[in-house]
């Protein structure tokens, strides 16, 4: 604050002016003023006003929680398709829609389909970038503790299959090059398995059965993010399950052979599958796609029909992340469509205000009350409703998308940016559907507005 009696101080009065820390304070006294008044206008009608403010706060509130879901859904998917891994090129055994090759023996039906053994060395012979291959086999059965039984996907793989997936061993380990080479009876389950398989022991050191053979558990995998992913590998349509229980690929091979046997009714149906799934990685991430198109060309020459497929992650991730903006500006839209009807609302009522008051602007225009004091009070009181609506908003927005989270189980995000946006936005839809009611007020004639009433 400055000192009156310097002479500085006293230099910059002699013209009239009032120094600057005056000048702040009547400001501030007069902004103070303003909104007392507003306040005081807003509580006359406490139920009208909490009715308009109510169009603000859902209208916040639908903004945040609709961002968060978005962003939620958008990166649970994101993180099911990382787990497959932005390197990796997932090839997968599909049953031939057509042209199938049906041989009939003594009335049972034998399909032969799927990837080879023989598709993994071309693939390696032919195609440069390629660091890592994985075979994998892929069946369905039961698995056995004691009493309890769980419908499991059975996976026969390698002991690098973790670090390719990137799906690690939560407990115990994975089984080692070793014990595929001796055809080991040992297992690990997935999470889920575990949990409905062992609810109150660990599973390590136990054993489960699989038909007539029995596993020693030696690991179990963490939550997979990817797991919904994985379960399209069910072949020939089968439905996907939650729990997984994975062998060394030689003694899923030694146990279950090549063919796999269905009953139908009146008829067995047989089917030789060697390979379920091939997970090809690529040394540069750069060449993923060449290399998948590498690979496209040479199983089109392999194989006379369709009878695999071909996911690569890192295309997946790209489109995931344009669907992401594309569903993140719909759901902003729409949720911004609920805060223009609150500004609506805010407009209607400060017109009705204005012609409910209009005997009071007469007043203190006549009482030497400025055009812009008129505008200034009644944007106060926009602001003010606008305000508190988009602090409630914000608060009920954060709240709204835990509480989806705890009793749907979907996932929900609420970003740092989206609580100021949507306030913001709040604030600026009452400033502007506040100036026309505010400009109206103003632009009475003083001697009209006393006659009203």
């Amino acid at each position: 604050m400055a000192d009156l009696s310097t002479p500085s101080a006293i230099e910059e009065t002699r013209d009239g002016s009032k120094p600057a820390f005056d000048r702040r304070a009547l400001f501030l006294a007069r902004l103070w003023r303003v909104m007392r008044l507003g306040l005081r206008s807003l509580w006359l009608h406490r139920l009208r006003s909490l009715l308009t403010v109510l169009g603000i706060v859902f209208g916040v509130c639908s903004v945040i929680a609709m961002l968060a879901i978005g962003e939620g859904a958008s990166f649970a998917a994101q993180e099911q398709i990382k787990s497959l891994g932005s390197q990796n090129i997932i090839l997968r055994s599909v049953k031939p829609q057509q042209e199938q090759k049906v041989t009939q023996q003594s009335g049972q039906f034998l399909l032969n389909y799927g990837l080879t053994y023989d598709d993994i060395r071309a693939i390696q012979a032919t195609i440069p970038g390629v660091v890592v291959v994985v075979p994998g086999r892929i069946l369905q059965d039961f698995v056995w503790n004691i009493s309890r039984r769980v419908d499991s996907e059975i996976v026969g793989t390698v002991p690098w299959y973790p670090e390719m997936r990137n799906h690690p061993v939560a407990r115990g380990r994975f089984f080692t090059d070793l014990e595929m080479e001796a055809k080991a009876k040992v297992c690990v389950l997935s999470a889920e398995a575990a949990e409905k398989l062992f609810p109150l022991d660990l599973p390590l050191g136990h054993s489960v059965r699989v038909g007539a053979r029995y596993y020693q558990v030696i690991g179990v995998m963490e939550r997979d993010a990817g797991h919904t992913g994985d379960n399209e590998i069910n072949q020939n349509g089968a439905p996907a399950v939650e729990s997984r229980i994975y062998l060394p690929l030689e003694t899923l091979k030694t146990h279950y052979g090549d063919v796999i046997f269905k009953r139908r009714v009146g008829s067995r149906e047989m089917e030789k599958v060697v390979l379920h799934e091939i997970t090809v990685k690529v040394e540069d991430r750069e060449q993923v796609i060449n290399v998948s198109l590498a690979i496209q060309d040479l199983l089109k020459r392999k194989h006379k029909k369709t009878d695999y497929r071909m996911i690569v992650p890192l295309e997946l991730l790209k489109r995931a992340a344009e669907t992401k903006r594309i569903f993140s500006i719909v759901l902003g839209s729409i949720a911004a469509i609920s805060l223009l009807v609150g500004g609506i609302g805010i407009m209607n009522i400060m017109l009705a205000s204005v012609t409910e008051r209009t005997r009071e602007i007469g007043i203190r225009r006549a009482m030497g009350a400025k055009r812009r004091d008129v505008v200034l009070q009644f944007l106060a009181e926009t602001v003010i409703l606008s305000g508190a609506g988009g602090i409630l908003g914000v608060v009920l927005g954060v709240a709204i998308p835990n509480l989806v989270t705890l009793f749907s189980g979907l996932p929900t995000i609420v970003t740092l940016w989206a609580p100021p946006l949507a306030f913001s936005i709040s604030a600026f839809v009452g400033v502007v559907f506040g100036i026309y009611p505010a400009l109206r007020a103003a632009r009475m004639d003083p001697v009209e507005a006393l006659r009203h009433g």
